[in-house]
């Protein structure tokens, strides 16, 4: 399994994807609570040592844009899936669903091309709550207001 993005962890952590986003942590939160599968050889962090997925879930929890601890995170989840079949096959799953949120990361490329465009034209990514353009209205049709009535 590939190991989970330090980017993807560190914007879920830090709220990034709204409601959407705040339900992933609280799945992979839930995720990582589930009993470890293999006692005998608990997870390991980036340098070796026993780490313990909560902790190193929390500790991102309370500072998402310390990389070091998003790392480490990344890291305890990919050598407890190396060791729990039954906990790489969720986190697999939930890494699939938690790729597919807007947080925020990513590139966006808008293209127009071809033809006259008469009119507001929006290019964005990523958008949040409504968009109003407003704009004056063309004037009605009719005679024109110099001319002469009789």
């Amino acid at each position: 399994m590939e190991p989970i993005s330090v980017a993807l962890l560190a914007a879920l952590a830090g709220g990034a994807g709204g409601e959407l986003g705040r339900e992933a942590w609280a799945g992979l939160s839930a995720l990582v609570r589930r009993p470890f599968r293999r006692e005998d050889t608990p997870a390991l962090a980036a340098d070796g040592e026993p780490e313990a997925d909560e902790s190193a879930l929390a500790r991102v929890a309370e500072a998402p844009e310390d990389r070091a601890r998003v790392q480490v995170l990344s890291a305890a989840l990919a050598a407890r899936a190396a060791q729990d079949p039954e906990f790489a096959a969720a986190l697999s799953a939930w890494h699939d669903r938690a790729r597919q949120l807007h947080t925020g990361q990513g590139s966006v490329s808008n293209t127009i091309s071809g033809g006259t465009f008469d009119g507001p034209v929006i290019q964005g990514r990523d958008y949040h709550g409504g968009i109003t353009l407003s704009a004056t209205p063309p004037p009605a049709a009719g005679p024109d207001p110099g001319e002469a009535r009789g």
